[in-house]
């Protein structure tokens, strides 16, 4: 079982053991909207995600997208889009153990802050 959540705890939430993607999003609301030069998400099938504690804060970030954080602590644990409703991303810096899953792929490159060195991305 794979665990995570927020940075007060007050949500918590469980992931089934898998092999799962982790991707670096360069995307211009990434960036904005976690005050990050990028963000890494761990892409799961929502049928293998469950918060267990808390619930999260929605907010639709646009027409496609929707993020959800802790209203406590602002941390920000997961994002859902309308046209991958089987799938939730979720903040790789919310796992417990986030080295277990090291980036897979990167989107959104040619968005990506000229300043910031391109991560090489090992298979």
């Amino acid at each position: 079982m794979v665990e995570g959540g927020c940075f007060c705890k007050r949500i918590r939430y469980i992931i089934a053991n898998g092999a799962y993607p982790s991707v670096i999003c360069h995307c211009t609301m990434c960036r904005h909207v976690h005050a990050a030069p990028y963000v890494t998400w761990l892409v799961v099938p929502v049928a293998q995600f469950e918060y267990v504690t808390g619930t999260p804060t929605a907010l639709a970030s646009s027409t496609d997208g929707t993020r959800y954080f802790c209203s406590s602590c602002g941390t920000h644990v997961a994002c859902s889009n309308t046209g991958h409703t089987d799938i939730i991303d979720v903040a790789i810096g919310s796992l417990d153990k986030p080295e277990a899953f090291p980036p897979t792929l990167s989107i959104y490159t040619n968005t990506q802050l000229p300043n910031h060195p391109t991560l090489e991305i090992k298979p």
